[in-house]
């Protein structure tokens, strides 16, 4: 406990039970670290999405953005919809829009294979 003291001053314990006690430290550390992580959640659009249905899935994207989550939005591309990628362009743009007061844009909007994903992260993280 202290080398410098006259006589030096130790303690003596169970050296199972103080590796046990460090496992332990280490643990909780591990789970207050994952705590603060950005969890990145997914949200799957169609180009022809009802307005309803559009509301709704908006609404969940500014819930997951307002709890500091980082949203990849997948925008996905059926059949002959496949030759038409400026209808998910102006959908990703409607999108973006909705969201610009709460988010900012990580990963701009980009085609790849049959779908086109972006990624939203909050303006400020918490």
């Amino acid at each position: 406990m202290s080398p410098n003291a006259n006589p030096p001053v130790c303690k003596i314990m169970d050296y199972g039970k103080y590796k046990f006690e460090q496992k332990k430290k280490e643990k909780e550390a591990k789970k207050k670290q994952k705590a603060k992580m950005q969890n990145v959640k997914e949200i799957k659009f169609r180009i022809k999405i009802e307005d309803h249905d559009y509301q709704t899935k908006v609404r969940h994207i500014r819930e997951f953005i307002e709890e500091g989550d980082k949203v990849k939005v997948w925008i996905w591309f059926r059949g002959r919809e496949n030759i038409h990628p400026e209808l998910g362009e102006k959908l990703a743009n409607r999108i973006i829009q909705d969201l610009s007061d709460i988010a900012k844009v990580e990963k701009p909007p980009k085609k790849e294979g049959r779908n086109m994903l972006f990624t939203l992260v909050p303006k400020t993280s918490k």
